[in-house]
């Protein structure tokens, strides 16, 4: 079963209630497997009030909550039954599924927010020698030590005034040879 980005609908104020309550039920209800990262879009904004700066965040789509799904009969229901939801967007009628964000939306949404949602495709290998493509390491080469592919990073061991020094670096940092 594949997992997407839903939008649900809450009563206006209560998108971090529904992502306390919704987060509290998963774990309460043993629906980590089904429901993972609850998101209330939000962005900086820099507010000048008595010639003071203040950062303030604000709500992207007040009244509107992503949520990360495995969607299934438990799941679906689980987060329609959360306080403060008052149903999914893009579902017609009672009772059917919800329509999944497109990947588009949701890169687009959670870079809004700082929270890149990028996915590098990486075919590397651990031992594998590769070339730093950019950064204070460009036109290095070094053999991977480690492979991070929740964070999209790699240590690459980079051979420095003769020595190997480990070098910590993005996926989009290095080439293949």
């Amino acid at each position: 079963m594949e997992k997407n980005w839903y939008v649900v609908h809450t009563y206006s104020g209560y998108e971090n209630k529904v992502k306390a309550n919704l987060e509290k039920r998963v774990e309460s209800m043993g629906m980590e497997d089904k429901i993972f990262r609850v998101v209330v879009p939000e962005e900086e904004e820099t507010d000048y009030k008595d010639g003071k700066k203040k950062v303030v965040k604000k709500k992207v789509f007040p009244g509107y909550v992503l949520v990360e799904i495995v969607m299934t009969d438990d799941s679906w229901y689980v987060v329609r039954n959360t306080p403060g939801v008052t149903g999914f967007v893009g579902s017609s009628g009672h009772g059917s599924k919800p329509t999944p964000l497109l990947p588009d939306e949701v890169s687009f949404i959670l870079k809004r927010m700082g929270m890149d949602e990028r996915r590098v495709e990486f075919d590397y290998e651990l031992k594998e020698t590769v070339k730093v493509t950019e950064g204070p390491f460009a036109n290095f080469t070094g053999s991977i030590e480690e492979i991070d592919q929740d964070k999209n990073k790699l240590k690459v061991l980079v051979n420095m005034f003769g020595r190997e020094t480990p070098v910590e670096l993005d996926f989009e940092q290095v080439s293949k040879l």
